[in-house]
Order: C-alpha cells, then structure tokens, then sequence
C-alpha cells in the first residue's frame, strides 16, 4: 500500500481494537472498551476512504449509510434474549463477504491477466520487468495496480490466500446459518447427521483439497465454485451434528473462523489492517472457544466435529418426585436465610427477568442478608451472556462471581434459588457416566441447605436432558414465569 497517512491511520486504528478487545475482559471496564472499538473502525473507514477508496466515495457513503441503517433497526430492535442468535447471523455475513470478496479478487485478477494478454505483454510478471511492462502496470488503480506488480510466485500465494479465504468464509456462512437457525428454535437443535456422518464431512474436506490443487494448476474458476459448494456443505453438516448443550461453544468457533477468514482475504487484497483485526478475531474466539470447552470438560476438536450432543448409553432412572412451592414458603425461607446465592440463566433472559431479580437482591441486602450470584462460563447461550443482563439491571459487578470463584461456598449457603438454569446446575454431570454432559464442571447448588428452582414448567430444558436436582429432598420447584415470580417475592421480604 502507497498512502502513507493510511498505514498510520490503520495502525491507530489497530492500538485502539486491542485496546477494545483487552477492556471487554471485565464488566467495569467494558463500556470504555465498545468506545475504543467504536473509534478504531471510525478511524479505519475514514482512512480507507482517503487512501485506496479514493474515487468511490458516493458508493462507499450509500453502502455505510445503508449497513448504519440496518444496524440501527437490529440494535433497537433485537431482544436480549436474541442476542445469541444475533451474533451467530452476524458471522454468516462476515463469511459471506469473504466469498464475495475471494471471488472478486480471482475476477480481478483474469482482468488484469487478459489486459496485459492484449498488449502482447507477460503476466505474471517475470523477476525482471521491462520497461514497456512497468510503465503499462502503472495506468491500473486500486487492488488491480497491486495484482500489476506480482510475479508468479506471488500470483499463487494469492491464490492459496482467496482460496482459504473462500473456503473458511463458506464454512463459516452456511455454519452459522445453521446456528442461528438453531438458537432461534428455527431448526431442531438435536444432533443431526446424514447418513455417513463424518465420513460426508472427510470426503468433502478431501474433494475441497483436489479442486484446490486444480485451482492453483489453471483448471479454471469452476474447481473455485465447486470448492465453494463443497465449504457450504461442510458448515452446514458441521454445525447440524453438533446438539444444543455444545451452541455456546459453536458460536464462539464460528467467531474465531470469521476471523481468519476476514485474515486471509487481508493478505489477499494487502490490506494490513484487514489481516490484524483478522486475526485478533480469529485468536480471541479460539482461545475462548477452548476456554468454554474447559469449563464443559468437552474436547474441542470432538465439539466442533459434532461428538457431543447425542446420547451415550441409558441414562440413570431419577427417583423420587418434584415438590413444587408457593411464593409464600420461598419468601420465609429467604427471610430466614443469612447466606443467598443466585443462579441465573437463559430461563432469566427470556423472562426478561433481570430487573426483578435486583430488586430483590436490593432488599435482601438492605436486611443485612449476604447475597451473591454465581455464574457459569455458559450459562445462557452466548458467553457473559448473563454477566451482560446483570449489568443492565444494575447489579453491583462485586457480588456476580465466576465458578470457581463460588462454587465451594455452597455448603456454607442458606438459600441458593435456580432462575431459569438446567444444564448448568445438573449433577448427572457427576454423578451418572452415561450422561451425554457428563464430566462437565457444573455449579454444586444441591450442596445449599435449600434450593429453589424458578422454572415455567416440567420441561427438559434446551438440551432435552433431565435434571435430577429437580427431584433432590432439599429442592423446592418454583413455577411460573420467572419475572412474575420473582416479583411476588418483593413484598414478602420483611
């Protein structure tokens, strides 16, 4: 690139994503962080607009102006609760573009290859240009004045760039479709494989290798489309044979592969900028990808090639009944207990009932009572999902602690009340091998002196497993909407 003011604008627009992406680590600091962010790609737009799109400005106003409209109306429109599904759409788009763009980079380049062709010229270039040569390179602008100048070698690293670029794009795209699909209750969320399961998924990553070394012989752009379809099978096999308990992990995944997507077409079109957000993407979410695995003593690599999801043998029968309780009985409890601790979950999001439940967090602690929140690094369907609800409902960002953090306490708890949470506070996680989330870590809420459990009904939860928690002699089950119930609460804490 030869815009000098681009390269140190796309360079302060880098300091200040890192900057976003390190502030969005903890709830105090990560409002600052989204301004960071905000600024950075401020930055980064305007310096495009004055560097390589130059003379495209109109274009560039209508389509910014078009996606900020766009946007507005998903912003104000999309619930908290929709979120997960939001974000999963979001990366299709991205993988999307990616195709887009990795097609777009091969047109450009036969363009370029047939002007030179007609001028009775070489290209790709030879090491040792001639004049006639250069000096024709030179009437070409944008990325076709860039493509002008590369000889062979450089020609197939291009190649191999939009290629992966297109490829991880594909996948990406029609994955997250699936995804969004599926945290949308659009498609089922069971696992689901056609028949060869993951040999369908070999056979095609395998097909997507031979059409690639074709690609890159000169067969032609079709082993490029071929390839492409082959990518748009692959993320929807994928993610369809990954079940509901393992979404929290897909979307993360599907984050970290919009970014080396978005990476790769970066070195295709040498846009610096492009490949460092690229890969700041593309890291942050692995990293935190293998971080949720963790936290779900789940194989990374087992997850994303559908392992999970499904049974794994029979399961262990559940005695005992569900003993449900009034308003009355839990708002006597809580008003004898010393010690509180709340378990939210995406049962709490979709009641919307974050507000309702500070309001009563305010009210035990303004009765001395100690109250604390426990959150599991997947509770809900998108990570820090409900570290963001509490923090819109102004719950102090000191008493909503991780896992590790509270787990141990709760023998010494009084009350732990459940709102909306079913995996998550599972103890089939430990107790029975055959569960399809056994061996995941998992909040110990049945070790408080009571338990009660907000929840609307009977059901299994998102990811259709029973809970023995529910029929535990110590637990209570709550039902009813989680924000009326827990508003009928407020008046009886004396």
């Amino acid at each position: 690139m030869d815009f000098g003011f681009t390269i140190a604008a796309y360079a302060v627009a880098a300091v200040l994503f890192i900057l976003s992406l390190g502030g969005l680590s903890g709830q105090e600091s990560a409002k600052r962080a989204i301004w960071y962010g905000i600024a950075g790609m401020t930055i980064a737009v305007l310096a495009t607009m004055a560097g390589p799109g130059q003379g495209l400005w109109l274009l560039s106003v209508v389509l910014i102006a078009g996606g900020a409209a766009v946007g507005y109306q998903l912003a104000t429109r999309v619930q908290m609760t929709q979120m997960p599904e939001l974000v999963a759409i979001m990366h299709s788009l991205v993988g999307l573009a990616a195709v887009f763009v990795g097609f777009n980079a091969d047109l450009e380049l036969g363009r370029v290859a047939e002007a030179f062709a007609d001028q009775g010229l070489a290209f790709p270039r030879p090491e040792e240009i001639s004049a006639e040569a250069a000096a024709f390179a030179k009437q070409f602008t944008g990325f076709a004045a860039i493509l002008a100048k590369k000889t062979a070698v450089e020609v197939n690293i291009l190649k191999v760039e939009l290629m992966l670029g297109i490829w991880i794009g594909a996948v990406t795209f029609t994955g997250s479709v699936i995804a969004y699909g599926k945290l949308a209750g659009k498609v089922d969320g069971a696992a689901r494989k056609l028949p060869g399961g993951h040999v369908l998924n070999a056979g095609a990553a395998a097909l997507s290798l031979l059409f690639a070394a074709m690609y890159l012989g000169g067969a032609g752009v079709w082993t490029l489309v071929l390839l492409t379809l082959l990518a748009f099978f692959i993320g929807y096999h994928l993610i369809m044979g990954i079940g509901g308990a393992d979404m929290p992990v897909v979307v993360s995944m599907l984050n970290s592969y919009s970014g080396w997507a978005a990476a790769a077409i970066g070195f295709s079109l040498g846009n610096d900028l492009l490949i460092v957000v690229g890969a700041l993407v593309g890291s942050s979410g692995a990293i935190l990808s293998y971080i949720m695995c963790k936290a779900m003593n789940r194989q990374f690599v087992s997850v994303i090639l559908g392992g999970f999801g499904g049974s794994q043998g029979p399961a262990a029968e559940i005695e005992g009944e569900q003993v449900a309780i009034d308003a009355d009985g839990v708002a006597q409890a809580l008003n004898e207990a010393d010690s509180v601790i709340i378990v939210p979950g995406y049962g709490m999001a979709v009641a919307q009932a974050q507000g309702a439940v500070s309001d009563l967090t305010s009210k035990l602690r303004a009765k001395g009572k100690t109250v604390r929140f426990a959150i599991h690094p997947v509770a809900g369907r998108l990570p820090g999902h409900m570290n963001v609800l509490l923090a819109e409902a102004k719950v102090p960002y000191d008493i909503v602690m991780e896992m590790d953090e509270i787990n141990e306490d709760f023998p010494d708890t009084d009350v732990a009340i459940v709102i909306g949470s079913n995996d998550i506070v599972n103890p089939a996680a430990q107790d029975d091998p055959n569960s399809p989330i056994a061996g995941m870590p998992v909040l110990e809420v049945w070790k408080a002196k009571q338990v009660f459990v907000s929840k609307r009904g009977q059901g299994t939860g998102y990811s259709g497993i029973e809970n023995p928690l529910f029929f535990k002699e110590n637990t209570r089950m709550f039902y009813g909407d989680a924000k009326a119930s827990v508003t009928s609460l407020l008046p009886k804490i004396e």
